[in-house]
């Protein structure tokens, strides 16, 4: 069993059900940023740019609104959650460490701590997959042919 078998199997087996509820809540919150991010994509470009992202902010902009809008979907769903929370963590790491700590760790910065904790948490699920109640789970039970 090689590195990535062993963490997905040990993700599946040490999965308690109640983290299910805040999975499909960290995916809502996403895709709610990413509705947010639609509504004024000038913010978010003026984002980018303070972190100077040396590609075409257009592109990050792009990738930044896609990926909020189908990766909060499919980690509401359990829907190949560890990838989707794998293409969130650069945009996170981005929010966090560049974006958000410019104004400090007072208390009264809540989009550092938000950023934050959805960082942290996307850490987990990348770690610990999707949980009991998903679509992953419920297209692995019997009767279901997965093709890779």
């Amino acid at each position: 069993m090689n590195m990535i078998q062993r963490i997905e199997h040990w993700g599946d087996t040490h999965h308690p059900r109640w983290v299910d509820v805040l999975r499909v809540a960290l995916g809502l919150l996403i895709f709610a940023k990413g509705v947010s991010f639609i509504m004024d994509r000038e913010s978010v470009g003026a984002l980018i740019e303070q972190t100077n992202f040396q590609l075409s902010i257009w592109s990050a902009v792009h990738y930044v609104v896609f990926a909020h809008l189908v990766g909060g979907i499919f980690i509401a769903l359990g829907f190949v959650t560890r990838l989707a929370a794998l293409l969130q963590l650069p945009i996170l790491i981005g929010a966090v460490f560049f974006v958000n700590i410019t104004n400090g760790f007072s208390f009264l910065n809540s989009e550092f701590w938000l950023s934050l904790i959805v960082l942290l948490w996307l850490i987990y699920f990348v770690i610990v997959g999707s949980g009991p109640f998903s679509l992953d789970r419920a297209m692995d039970k019997p009767g279901y042919r997965r093709r890779i």
